[in-house]
C-alpha cells in the first residue's frame, strides 16, 4: 500500500487528472490531457489483486467478481477522494482512477456561462448537463448543487454511483446516496426519493427509461432535478431522451418532457491559450418556441431554435468558441477543431454571419 499511496500523493502533487495502473503494465498520469509514463517499479499481478481486495468496498467486491468491473470512490486522508473504475483486460486487474478536487470550484472558476447559475437556481423542471466523457459534466453539476448548498435553504437529496464531490451542509440540507451502499439501485432510490422530502433531486447520470419516467414524475410534481446525459450537443439530448423509451411510449414521453424539461447545458472541454483547459457550453432552454417544437416532433429545428434564442439565454457550440477567441482565451486553430460547423465559424472570423436559423424556423 505504500507504493500505492505514494502514486496517489505524486499525482495530486503534480496536479494530475488520472491514474492508470494496470498488472505488468507502467503507471501512466494524465496531466493537462497528456498520457506519462510515470518512473516506478511496475504493477505486478498479485501487487494488483492484493491492492484490489484492499481498496474495494464491501459492497462493491461482489460486483467485482460478477461483472468483472466496479465503481468506487477511494479516499487517501491529507491527498484526497479519487473516482475509481476497477476492471478486467485481458484476464488482469486495471483501474482508472479521477482525482475529485476537494473544494467544488464555482461557476466563475469553471467558466460557466450566468445562464448556469439562472438554471441552479429554478424551482422546477429537468436541467441536464450533458456531453462526451471528460467533459466536466460531474464538476459542473456538482457547482450547481453547492451554489444552492450556499445560497439557499433547501433539502437536496442526491444518487451517485459512486459518491465524487462531498457536500457539507451550508445554508441546505444535503443527503448523498451511492448506489450499492445506501440503496440498491438508481430505481430503488428513485422509488423513494420523493418520499424523502426533497427539494431538488440530483442523479448522477440518466441511463435507462425508468430513470427518466421518474425525473420527469418528480418534476411534474414541482422538483427540480439535476443530472448528466451522455451526448455531444444539446439538440441531440432530446433525441437521446426518448431513445430511452420503446416506440410506442414515445409520443407520450416527448409531450411529457416538453412540459418538464428546463434546459440542457452541452459542454466541450477546449485548450486555452494559455495550457490550461476552460468549457465551450451550448445551452437550450425549453423556451416557447422549444416545447412547441418538441410538443410537435419538430425536433430537428432545434439547433436553429438555439441559434436564434439567444435572448432567452441560449447558444450553440459556434457561438461559445467565436466569444472565447473574441475574448482571447482560445486561439482560433483550437476553437475550429472544436466547431460543430467549423466552416461556418471561419466565416465568423472573417466577419461574415449566415444565419439560417430564422429561415428555418420560419
Amino acid at each position: 500500500m505504500d507504493q500505492f499511496h505514494q502514486i496517489l500523493h505524486l499525482a495530486v502533487e503534480k496536479g494530475v487528472s488520472d491514474v492508470h495502473l494496470k498488472a505488468n503494465g507502467p503507471v501512466i498520469f494524465r496531466l493537462s490531457r497528456q498520457l506519462l509514463t510515470v518512473e516506478c517499479p511496475i504493477p505486478t499481478n498479485e501487487w494488483m489483486e492484493n491492492l484490489a481486495k484492499t481498496i474495494t468496498p464491501p459492497h462493491a467486491r461482489a460486483r467485482l467478481d460478477s461483472d468483472g468491473e466496479v465503481d468506487f470512490s477511494y479516499h487517501l486522508p491529507g491527498v484526497g477522494r479519487f473516482r475509481t473504475n476497477l476492471f478486467r483486460q485481458r484476464g488482469e486487474l486495471a483501474m482508472a482512477m479521477r482525482y475529485v478536487k476537494t473544494d467544488v470550484p464555482n461557476f466563475e472558476q469553471l467558466g460557466l456561462l450566468p445562464v448556469v447559475r439562472e438554471m441552479a437556481e429554478s424551482h422546477r423542471g429537468i436541467v441536464l448537463v450533458a456531453g462526451t466523457t471528460g467533459s466536466g459534466k460531474s464538476t459542473t453539476l456538482a457547482s450547481m448543487v453547492q451554489h444552492v448548498n450556499r445560497n439557499f435553504r433547501k433539502h437536496v437529496v442526491t444518487l451517485e454511483d459512486p459518491i465524487e464531490y462531498v457536500f457539507d451542509d451550508i445554508q441546505s440540507v444535503v443527503e448523498q446516496r451511492e448506489i450499492g451502499l445506501d440503496t440498491a439501485s438508481f430505481q430503488d432510490g428513485l422509488k423513494h426519493v420523493l418520499r424523502q422530502d426533497p427539494d431538488i433531486i440530483m442523479i448522477g447520470e440518466m441511463r435507462d427509461a425508468t430513470s427518466f419516467a421518474a425525473a420527469m414524475s418528480a418534476a411534474d410534481t414541482g422538483h427540480l432535478v439535476l443530472s448528466t446525459l451522455h451526448t455531444t450537443n444539446a439538440a441531440l439530448s432530446v433525441l437521446r431522451i426518448l431513445d430511452f423509451f420503446k416506440a410506442d411510449e414515445r409520443d407520450q414521453t416527448r409531450r411529457q418532457l416538453a412540459a418538464t424539461l428546463r434546459a440542457v447545458i452541452c459542454q466541450r472541454m477546449v485548450t486555452t491559450v494559455d495550457g490550461g483547459i476552460t468549457p465551450a457550453l451550448e445551452v437550450l432552454v425549453n423556451s416557447a418556441t422549444v416545447r412547441k417544437l418538441i410538443e410537435e416532433n419538430r425536433l430537428e429545428k432545434l439547433p436553429a431554435a438555439i441559434e436564434t434564442g439567444v435572448e432567452e439565454g441560449m447558444i450553440n457550440f459556434n457561438q461559445s468558441l467565436f466569444n472565447l477567441v473574441k475574448d482571447g482565451k482560445v486561439s482560433k486553430a483550437e476553437a475550429l477543431s472544436k466547431a460543430t460547423n467549423a466552416q461556418a465559424l471561419e466565416m465568423n472570423f472573417k466577419g461574415i454571419v449566415l444565419s439560417e436559423g430564422r429561415r428555418i424556423l420560419g
